[in-house]
């Protein structure tokens, strides 16, 4: 991602001709002072909802932008117009329709919206429990018992405030791999939870209670199609997450149907003493290995696994964070590039780990650069450069993920036409002060705390550190009348073993 300067090309690019000419715009501000007079902004500036109310255009002015667009790279003092959905402009000094609000950046991040390809948000409630489990101790109390003491309400409620959490931390697109959809109830408690809240989200179908695949072609998915997903246009959007593991001739009647749905499947593999190669193996000799399948973990793959895996453009989602604290296998980032795998990244869930995508690039990074120091030093040798950059890293966390959902021509980067999904970081704070290294920092200083303002499908979600629109003091009441049912449900003894193990 290069620096774009104006020298041989236009200062702005545009999906279509602009409205109007010079711009008409309500003066509002990200961290600094600046509507006439010397009034500050915070003293003349309307709410944001009104500021910002559907249908408006706004421009982002003076933004170090990184695009990771590939033609674009990163710009420096540039604006980024949206108008509707979409990115109209992405340039300098660029004209605007009437009645366009401006949001002067005083020189903030502007970067593409976060795709997180792997989180549990029913299990948002929970949060925290899981910090020293391991993988067994995992699977032994969130499918042995604790799972089924959810209630359709439950789900509701941990997706709610998982989405809630995503949004403020720049994660604008989340595959919600929802695996406790034990009843058709279940299923619709846990959509009504993603969209009670305006962010991009993939309602990853499954139910990890049920003893075969068959639950997914006996009616129930159509009916959610049907039902819940009339349109594939909209902000929340179907597939199937279910585990093919082990890999059975039963589970072919599923994938048949999932094809024939235009569904995607994500599954869990490369698992230590789980999944490993026999996935693979199975979808590639029944014509399913592709680029609709994304396998979460990988890290227990042969070389014969990951050539094919990357013969066939499928995808892994690395959830670093999890693989080094649980014990599926370590990172295959390494691996993955090596052998030309496509990759994105996620969080897995909040029971153990963290909820904003600036963890997991770094720890994906670590990890990464990390093993390949060890081995240099087990040969007696020095490494003299980091073969893994940080560029690629965010790449995987934002274009990476929109390639896996099957949405790289509409999300995934700051490119003119594409969906207006965008976060405004901060650059007046301690920890990114000075700025000299946008990509650099974006991995390596930001955090949620600096999300300063967030846009999904061109509507304003985050503004000023503050989330818009959003019922942030709903989602926390159910989710904690959540957390207290499922305490009860779990019993004082099991619950503090639990917690403290």
């Amino acid at each position: 991602m290069r620096d774009q300067r104006d020298g041989g090309r236009s200062n702005q690019l545009s999906r279509r001709s602009l409205l109007g000419g010079a711009a008409a715009v309500a003066g509002v501000v990200t961290g600094a002072s600046v509507v006439g007079g010397g009034a500050t902004a915070r003293a003349v500036e309307q709410p944001a909802a009104e500021r910002f109310r559907p249908g408006r255009p706004i421009v982002f002015r003076g933004a170090t932008v990184v695009t990771l667009d590939d033609e674009l790279g990163v710009l420096t003092d540039a604006d980024v117009l949206v108008v509707g959905t979409r990115i109209e402009a992405v340039g300098r000094d660029l004209p605007t329709p009437p009645g366009t609000t401006a949001v002067e950046t005083g020189g903030g991040l502007l970067t593409p919206g976060f795709v997180d390809t792997h989180r549990h948000l029913w299990q948002t409630a929970l949060r925290g429990v899981g910090v020293e489990w391991t993988l067994a101790e995992y699977m032994e109390r969130m499918f042995g018992r604790w799972g089924l003491a959810y209630r359709p309400e439950d789900l509701a409620a941990g997706n709610r405030m998982g989405m809630v959490e995503a949004l403020d931390a720049g994660v604008t697109t989340v595959l919600d791999w929802s695996h406790n959809l034990r009843t058709p109830e279940h299923a619709d408690a846990a959509v009504d939870g993603l969209l009670a809240v305006p962010g991009r989200a993939r309602f990853g179908i499954g139910n990890a209670f049920a003893d075969s695949a068959g639950w997914i072609h006996r009616g129930e998915v159509d009916r959610l199609l049907d039902s819940r997903f009339p349109s594939r246009d909209q902000l929340v959007t179907p597939q199937i997450a279910y585990d093919i593991v082990p890999p059975d001739e039963e589970l072919l009647p599923a994938l048949r149907f999932a094809r024939d749905r235009g569904l995607q499947w994500t599954s869990h593999g490369g698992i230590v003493g789980y999944a490993a190669d026999e996935t693979i193996t199975f979808l590639a000799d029944n014509g399913f290995l592709s680029p609709d399948i994304t396998l979460v973990h990988g890290g227990a793959y042969s070389e014969d696994g990951y050539r094919r895996l990357a013969d066939a453009g499928a995808f892994l989602s690395i959830a670093a964070e999890s693989e080094l604290n649980a014990g599926q296998g370590y990172p295959p980032s390494h691996r993955a590039r090596e052998f030309g795998v496509r990759m994105s990244l996620s969080m897995d869930t909040v029971v153990w780990w963290s909820g904003d995508m600036f963890s997991a690039m770094r720890a994906t990074l670590n990890a990464d650069r990390g093993l390949a120091h060890l081995r240099a030093h087990e040969r007696g040798e020095v490494l003299q450069s980091n073969a893994l950059r940080s560029a690629e890293v965010l790449e995987w966390a934002t274009m990476g993920g929109a390639r896996a959902l099957g949405m790289e021509a509409e999300i995934g980067s700051i490119t003119p036409g594409k969906l207006a999904d965008l976060v405004l970081l901060r650059t007046d704070t301690t920890a990114m002060t000075p700025l000299s290294n946008p990509v650099g920092h974006l991995v390596f200083q930001a955090g949620r705390a600096d999300v300063d303002t967030v846009v999904v499908n061109g509507r304003v979600v985050k503004h000023r550190g503050e989330l818009v629109g959003v019922d942030v003091a709903g989602a926390r009441r159910a989710v904690e009348a959540s957390l207290e049912h499922l305490r009860a449900e779990i019993g004082d003894q099991e619950w503090a073993a639990a917690s403290s193990s």
